[in-house]
């Protein structure tokens, strides 16, 4: 199977709010998507983006159609102790599709990415039971830093 991995364009933010969707219902939380499309797709692809994006598509049949299955949706984070990292938000596999690789192969152009920017790190955030999650990180000698409490405020 033929894997393609690409930077995400403005067309493709209806598939990626349909993997959100999905990896919203495998976090059981589905009612904490509440972003506009609209919103999403400009915080993107408008005058001033706030996220970038990879895609991995294959293809769906001889004609050349393809199909999105997964993507990785990154940005910029500053530290004032690093510098700027850069920060994975999400990294969805469709279902049908785990387990083939794709995850790896999105992973490895975030790290080249963040190389190529000169981007002091990476880092993002897994679920304390998301055992499959953490294995596959672990595989890129991932740190797990326990010794910090997730906030927000909500507006």
């Amino acid at each position: 199977m033929s894997i393609t991995i690409r930077p995400a364009v403005k067309k493709d933010c209806t598939r990626l709010m349909e993997l959100v969707r999905e990896l919203a219902e495998f976090e059981k939380a589905p009612q904490e998507v509440t972003v506009d499309p609209v919103h999403f797709a400009e915080s993107g692809f408008g005058e001033n983006p706030v996220w970038w994006a990879f895609v991995a598509e294959v293809p769906l049949d001889e004609t050349g159609a393809k199909e999105i299955v997964a993507f990785a949706l990154y940005y910029i984070r500053y530290s004032t102790w690093k510098g700027q990292r850069m920060y994975l938000e999400d990294i969805i596999v469709t279902k049908a599709w785990r387990g083939r690789g794709i995850g790896k192969l999105l992973l490895d152009r975030l790290v080249a990415e963040a190389r190529a920017k000169k981007f002091t790190g990476m880092m993002w955030q897994v679920l304390d039971w998301n055992e499959p999650a953490i294995q596959f990180y672990k595989k890129y000698n991932a740190e797990f830093d326990a010794g910090w409490v997730n906030c927000n405020v909500n507006f």
